[in-house]
């Protein structure tokens, strides 16, 4: 974890952690970076809350007066931005946006030329800019060079980079939606005209809800993080299918005919069972999370699909898939990863997916879904003074064997330190809920009982 960009990006309060000053001078320390040597070009979206229209113009300006042209591409989804970064010869891409988090919040996500993550080189060299000790070249600079005259970037509005990537998803569906009755929860967010649209152009009879974004109103009791609206949807209205999206539609859930939520994992499975029968699964291995559910794991078991577990976050998901050539991951958040398409999770190409799984198979989403058993899940926070110390400790580790032998193959113990706080997290799943409580208490119990809990 950096000084300021987690995982995801900078997040913090609009205004607060997160400040119109922060952006412009990121936007300075891009356009300098990715200008030596020739005139940067880099490509900005942002989502709807109403501080991104801050953010957006203060990255830019600082962007300009460091020499870069900068293409905006205005209220548009986080993969739109990378798939133009990657495929429209950007330096870089930005995406402003706090993903799920409420509108007073936001972020600043920074993606590199191939579409992907920053590299944590460039990150560090930012947050070194923004504390004002920047050592580039063997040189330290408190401030940048300022750009003048004719070598003083410009700031184009680029709406057609928008259709450009509406039309490389559509390219990506093989079948016909005509006929197919289809709700999208668009979470007042980055899909809310993106998603229809697409939609709709390849047939579908398209329903939409929360999709009048008014700048405060993103995530709000809508979206990924808040499907029982569209679950109600969905079989009050008899749709096909629903489709939930998360503020900058990176993520993607379903809901199928008959109202139950379609996890990141069933996803995964289904998808995965998918191109196994095409014989398209590479390396027959699906990646996953450490988080994602037991219940995957024994679907998967059942029909010989292989699967690698990394740290939470589709960024690790992401760098395993490059590293052994696999082609489907994803967290049961619902960022799911089709590497063949995309560098990032994409919500939008998800909801396609699981759509061209469904008509070329013949299925309902409850069939191709119905495998997948969720196993009852408890999580138990431990806020502790030392998280490694806690963890390590023998009688804690002796603990946490006992569960697991008592759990058998019947269920699974997770204990892991969390990234951003003083906490260990013990997580158990087993068939029975009762269960569950019972026997992540017994490793909590002794957590206490060393003296590790503050």
């Amino acid at each position: 974890m950096g000084r300021y960009f987690g995982t995801d990006g900078f997040r913090g309060k609009a205004g607060v952690g997160l400040t119109a000053d922060h952006a412009y001078q990121i936007g300075r320390f891009l356009g300098y970076y990715y200008g030596r040597g020739h005139r940067a070009t880099i490509v900005v979206g942002k989502d709807t809350r109403r501080s991104s229209y801050v953010l957006e113009y203060a990255i830019s300006a600082g962007m300009a007066a460091s020499g870069a042209d900068v293409h905006l591409l205005h209220v548009t989804t986080t993969p739109s931005v990378s798939y133009m970064a990657r495929n429209g010869a950007y330096d870089c891409g930005v995406m402003i946006s706090a993903s799920h988090n409420p509108f007073y919040d936001n972020g600043i996500k920074l993606i590199n030329g191939d579409g992907e993550k920053m590299d944590e080189g460039v990150i560090s060299l930012v947050e070194d800019y923004l504390d004002g000790k920047l050592m580039l070249d063997g040189e330290i600079l408190e401030q940048l060079p300022m750009a003048s005259g004719d070598a003083i970037g410009c700031i184009i509005d680029d709406v057609a980079g928008r259709e450009q990537y509406a039309q490389y998803l559509i390219s990506l569906v093989q079948h016909s939606f005509q006929g197919k009755r289809v709700a999208l929860d668009c979470a007042n967010g980055s899909a809310w005209k993106l998603a229809p649209q697409i939609f709709e152009a390849l047939g579908a009879e398209v329903h939409t809800i929360h999709a009048n974004p008014d700048g405060l109103n993103i995530n709000m009791d809508a979206g990924s993080t808040h499907i029982g609206a569209l679950q109600r949807y969905v079989v009050e209205n008899h749709m096909d299918v629903g489709f939930a999206f998360d503020g900058d539609a990176d993520r993607c859930l379903a809901v199928d005919e008959n109202g139950n939520v379609v996890t990141g994992d069933h996803i995964m499975y289904l998808y995965g069972c998918y191109l196994k029968s095409l014989g398209q699964l590479a390396n027959n291995t699906v990646v996953t999370t450490v988080m994602s559910n037991f219940g995957l794991y024994k679907a998967l078991d059942e029909v010989g699909i292989s699967y690698e577990k990394t740290a939470v976050g589709d960024k690790y998901v992401y760098e395993n898939m490059v590293k052994n050539g696999h082609c489907l991951g994803g967290e049961q958040s619902g960022h799911i990863i089709f590497s063949q398409h995309a560098r990032t999770g994409d919500g939008i190409l998800t909801a396609l997916m699981i759509m061209e799984a469904m008509l070329a198979q013949g299925k309902t989403l409850t069939q191709l879904a119905a495998p997948v058993t969720i196993y009852p899940q408890v999580l138990i926070n431990v806020r502790v003074h030392d998280k490694k110390t806690a963890q390590d400790d023998a009688d804690v580790q002796a603990a946490v064997d006992a569960v697991a032998n008592t759990l058998g193959d019947t269920g699974r113990i997770l204990v892991r330190e969390s990234g951003t706080e003083p906490l260990i997290r013990v997580m158990v799943e087993a068939p029975d809920h009762d269960q569950c409580q019972a026997l992540a208490q017994q490793v909590v119990d002794v957590v206490i009982a060393k003296g590790h809990a503050v």
